[in-house]
C-alpha cells in the first residue's frame, strides 16, 4: 500500500522535503495519485487525469535535476490539476462543454506557464460548472463534483473540482478563476483559503478581448495562508500579452506574514453582514460569520458594524449588464448556429440572451455605475482597513439541484442571485480572500470574506494569517473521507 503522508503537508513544507530530498518526486506523485484513486471516484474534482506511467517518468525527471543540484523552483515536482477553464497544452480542456469534449489545446494559458515555470507537474485538470457558469460544479462532460463534508451537498463553484482536490489532499495548492465568487465560495464550502486578487495582479490570457473584460481574474487556493501566498507570488506580475496587468514585482509576497501579527490595535473592521437586509440569507449563516469575527477582535482588531452607505441593487444590476456583454460577445458564434446553441446548457443561453439586449449605452451606465461603486468602496476603506461580509447566503444545498429557487424565504430571480454578496469585490477590483468561518449543527462549512484595500493583498494575507493560527479550521476539521482508510 502506498504511504499517502506526503499528502497531509503544507505546500510550503513539501517543496521543502523534495528540495532536501528527505523523498523523492516519484514518491510525491505516487502517494497523490494512490489518493486521487481512493477518494476522487466518490467526490469527482479532479478529470482528465493522465497516465500514471507518465507522470511517474516526469518524476523521475524532476529527481535526476534536483540530484544535480537544478530546481525549476518552489513547486519543483508538485503534482498540479489545473481548473478546466484554463488552457493547458496537450491535455483535453473541456470548460465543461459537450461542444469542448475532445478539445485539446495547442499551447498553455498564462497560470499554466507560470506553474509550469515554478516546476509543477500537470497531472490533470479541476472540474468546473459548464463554462464556468453558475456556483454549483456539474456538467454533461465530466458530471458532477461533490463537497468534500458531505457528497450529498454542493462543492461551490466554479472552482469547485479545486476545492475539493484541496480539501481532501489530493492536490497540494491549486490554481482558480472568480468573476462572481468563483474562488471565494467554494473555499468557503470546503474549508480551504481562496483569494480573489486586485484586478491585473494576475494577468489572465488567452484572452479575446483584453481590454473591456475586468471581471474575471485568476487566483490561489489553498490549505493554509502561507501556502496561498507562495501561489499568488507564482501566478502574479506583469505581462506584455495583458495591457491592463499591474506593474508590481511578485515577490512582495515572500515577505512575512506573521512579522507585523503581533500588534492589530489599529485594524478596523467593518462587519456589513447582509448589506442591512438587502442579502437574502439562510438562518445561521450570519451568526457563523459573527463567530468567526470574534476570533477577528481577539486579535485585537476593533470590528464593529456597519451600514454601506450604498444601494448595492445598483451594483447588482451594473455587475449583471457588464456579465451579460461579455457572454454575448463571447458566445454569439454559437448563438447563431441552432445545433451548437442546443447544447448550452440554459443558464449559459439565459446569460447570452439577456447580452444580446445590452446596447452600447447600457454598457457605458453601467461602467459609470461601477465607478461611482469604486470610489464609494475607496471612501468606506479610509475609516476602516477591511470590510467582512459573508462568503455565501447560504450553505451547501443539495447536490441533485441545478441552484436554489429559495433563500431565506426570498425567490431567487437568476441562477446566481444567491451569490450577490460576492459581487461588490468583483466590481470595485478589490482583494479578497475567504477564510474558513467554522460548521452548522449539520457539519456544513461556512466562509467569512475580508475584503481589502486596492492593491492591498499583503495586509490581508497578514491579517488572515493571523485569524487562521488563531482558528485553525482547516486542521481541526478536516473533511471526513480523509479520517478512514489513511495509510500512516
Amino acid at each position: 500500500m502506498v504511504d499517502e503522508s506526503l499528502c497531509r503537508l503544507d505546500a510550503l513544507e513539501l517543496s521543502r522535503v523534495l528540495h532536501r530530498r528527505e523523498a523523492s518526486c516519484r514518491d510525491a506523485m505516487r502517494a497523490y495519485l494512490a489518493r486521487i484513486g481512493r477518494l476522487n471516484p466518490r467526490f469527482n474534482a479532479i478529470v482528465s487525469l493522465r497516465d500514471e506511467a507518465t507522470l511517474l517518468a516526469e518524476a523521475d525527471r524532476c529527481d535526476a535535476e534536483l540530484a544535480r543540484g537544478d530546481s525549476r523552483g518552489w513547486m519543483h515536482g508538485f503534482p498540479q490539476a489545473i481548473k478546466d477553464l484554463a488552457p493547458t497544452r496537450g491535455l483535453r480542456t473541456t470548460f465543461g462543454s459537450p461542444l469542448f469534449r475532445d478539445f485539446v489545446p495547442e499551447a498553455d494559458g498564462l497560470v499554466v506557464e507560470r506553474i509550469r515555470a515554478a516546476g509543477g507537474i500537470v497531472i490533470g485538470k479541476t472540474n468546473t460548472p459548464e463554462w464556468g457558469l453558475g456556483s454549483h460544479t456539474y456538467n454533461p462532460v465530466h458530471g458532477t463534483t461533490l463537497n468534500a463534508y458531505d457528497p450529498t451537498r454542493s462543492c461551490g463553484g466554479s472552482s469547485g473540482g479545486t476545492a475539493v482536490a484541496l480539501a481532501l489532499g489530493m492536490l497540494p495548492v491549486a490554481d482558480g478563476s472568480d468573476m462572481g465568487g468563483s474562488l471565494r465560495n467554494p473555499a468557503a464550502w470546503n474549508n480551504v483559503f481562496g483569494l480573489r486578487p486586485s484586478r491585473g495582479r494576475v494577468p489572465m490570457w488567452p484572452a479575446e478581448d483584453a481590454f473591456f473584460q475586468q471581471l474575471g481574474i485568476e487566483g490561489p487556493m489553498a490549505r493554509t495562508v502561507p501556502d496561498l501566498a507562495a501561489m499568488l507570488r507564482t501566478l502574479a506580475g506583469p505581462d506584455p500579452r495583458a495591457p491592463l496587468a499591474l506593474d508590481a514585482d511578485p515577490a512582495q509576497f515572500d515577505a512575512s506574514l506573521e512579522s507585523d501579527c503581533g500588534d492589530w490595535r489599529d485594524v478596523r473592521v467593518a462587519w456589513l453582514a447582509d448589506l442591512g437586509g438587502h442579502l437574502a440569507t439562510e438562518p445561521g449563516v450570519l451568526a457563523l460569520c459573527e463567530s468567526a469575527l470574534r476570533d477577528v477582535s481577539g486579535l485585537g482588531c476593533v470590528v464593529e458594524p456597519a451600514a454601506l452607505g450604498f444601494d448595492h441593487e445598483r451594483v447588482w444590476r451594473a455587475f449583471m449588464t457588464l456579465r451579460a456583454m461579455g457572454f454575448a460577445g463571447r458566445f454569439e458564434p454559437i448563438r447563431s448556429d441552432p445545433a451548437r446553441w442546443a447544447l448550452l446548457k440554459p443558464e449559459a443561453q439565459w446569460e447570452v440572451e439577456q447580452g444580446s439586449r445590452v446596447t452600447a449605452l447600457d454598457v457605458y451606465r453601467a461602467s459609470a455605475e461601477r465607478t461611482a461603486w469604486y470610489h464609494h468602496v475607496r471612501g468606506l476603506l479610509e475609516r476602516f482597513d477591511v470590510l467582512a461580509l459573508p462568503v455565501a447566503q447560504c450553505f451547501p444545498f443539495d447536490a441533485s439541484i441545478t441552484w436554489p429557487r429559495e433563500v431565506g424565504g426570498r425567490s431567487m430571480d437568476s441562477y446566481h442571485r444567491w451569490m450577490e454578496v460576492v459581487t461588490g469585490a468583483t466590481m470595485a477590483g478589490l482583494p479578497a480572500i475567504s477564510v474558513p468561518a467554522g460548521f452548522d449543527a449539520r457539519g456544513l462549512p461556512m466562509g467569512l470574506q475580508l475584503v481589502g484595500r486596492p492593491n492591498g493583498e499583503l495586509a490581508l494575507l497578514r491579517l488572515a494569517r493571523a485569524y487562521e493560527l488563531a482558528s485553525r479550521w482547516v486542521q481541526r476539521r478536516p473533511p471526513p473521507a480523509t479520517l478512514t482508510g489513511e495509510t500512516a
